[in-house]
C-alpha cells in the first residue's frame, strides 16, 4: 500500500512539473501565431488601417493652395498609384512574414520599417531617375502627374505600370537585406517586452504603420504630383505691338524735324 501511495506522489509531481514547463515555454514565446496577420481580427485591424492611413491624403489635398487644388479625377489619379503600391507592398511583407516559424509579427515590422527608411530612399532616386529618361525620351503621358488635357486613361495605367516596376525594385532590395545575418537577433528583442499577443498585433499593423505611412503618403504624393512652377507672363503680341508704335511716331518725327533744319539752313546759305 505504501508502495502505491508513493508511485502515485511521484505521478502528480511530475504532471505539475510539465504544466510548470508549458507554462514557462508559452510564456516565453509570446507574441504573434503564425497566421495571426491574416486571421478575422488581424484583417479588421488591416481594413481600418487602410481607411484611416488613406484619409491623410484627402487632408492634403484640402490643404493645397486653391488655385494649385487639384480636381478631384486628377487626385484620384495620382492618389491610386500610391494606394495600389502600397497594398502590394503590404501584403508582400504579410506573405514574407510567414516564412517565420517564430513570431511573424516582429518579422513584419521588420520589413515594414526597412521599407519606410531604406526603401523610401529607393522610391525617392528611381522617381529621379524614371522622371529624367521620361522627359529626355519626351514621354509626356507617362510623365508623373500628367495625364493629358482632357486627361486620359490611358496615361493613368502607364504611371501605374512604372510606379509598380518601383515598387517590385523597391521590395526585391529590401527582401535581399533582410538575408543579412543578424537580422533575426533584432528580431527576437523587437517586441519582447509586449505580453500580449493581440495587442502586438495591434502595434504592428494599426499604430506603427499608420504613423509612418501618413508620412510616407505625404512625401510620396508631393513627390510624383503636378509641379506648379511660377512663371514669368509672356507678353502678347499685342502688347509688342502696341508698344513699338509711340516708338516709330517719336522716330518719325525727330526725322521729320531734322529735315526742316537742314531745309532751313540751306536756305540761309543761299541768301
Amino acid at each position: 500500500m505504501d508502495l502505491y501511495q508513493f508511485k502515485d506522489i511521484f505521478l502528480v509531481k511530475r504532471v505539475f512539473a510539465l504544466e510548470n514547463m508549458t507554462d514557462f515555454t508559452n510564456a516565453k514565446s509570446h507574441g504573434c501565431h503564425n497566421g495571426a496577420l491574416m486571421d478575422r481580427f488581424g484583417v479588421l485591424i488591416q481594413g481600418l488601417l487602410a481607411i484611416i492611413a488613406f484619409s491623410t491624403l484627402m487632408i492634403k489635398r484640402f490643404r493645397e493652395p486653391r488655385e494649385e487644388r487639384r480636381p478631384w479625377r486628377i487626385w484620384f489619379y495620382d492618389t491610386s498609384k500610391q494606394a495600389i503600391g502600397a497594398l502590394f507592398i503590404h501584403f508582400a511583407n504579410v506573405f514574407l512574414s510567414n516564412f517565420t516559424e517564430e513570431d511573424p509579427c516582429s518579422l513584419y515590422l521588420m520589413n515594414f520599417l526597412l521599407d519606410a527608411t531604406l526603401g523610401m530612399l529607393l522610391i525617392w532616386i528611381a522617381v529621379k531617375v524614371i522622371t529624367r529618361v521620361v522627359e529626355y525620351k519626351q514621354f509626356t503621358l507617362l510623365t508623373f502627374g500628367e495625364y493629358g488635357d482632357p486627361p486620359q486613361v490611358s496615361a493613368w495605367i502607364g504611371q501605374c505600370g512604372v510606379y509598380m516596376l518601383i515598387m517590385v525594385f523597391e521590395k526585391t532590395v529590401i527582401s535581399l537585406v533582410l538575408l543579412i545575418p543578424g537580422w533575426t537577433k533584432l528580431q527576437d528583442v523587437l517586441l519582447d517586452y509586449i505580453p500580449n499577443p493581440q495587442l502586438e498585433l495591434v502595434l504592428v499593423i494599426l499604430i506603427v504603420p499608420f504613423v509612418v505611412n501618413a508620412i510616407m503618403f505625404w512625401v510620396v504624393d508631393s513627390l510624383m504630383m503636378r509641379k506648379y512652377k511660377n512663371q514669368k507672363p509672356t507678353e502678347s503680341p499685342q502688347s509688342n505691338k502696341s508698344d513699338e508704335a509711340p516708338a516709330r511716331a517719336v522716330d518719325e518725327e525727330s526725322q521729320v524735324l531734322l529735315t526742316n533744319e537742314n531745309d532751313n539752313d540751306l536756305l540761309e546759305k543761299q541768301a
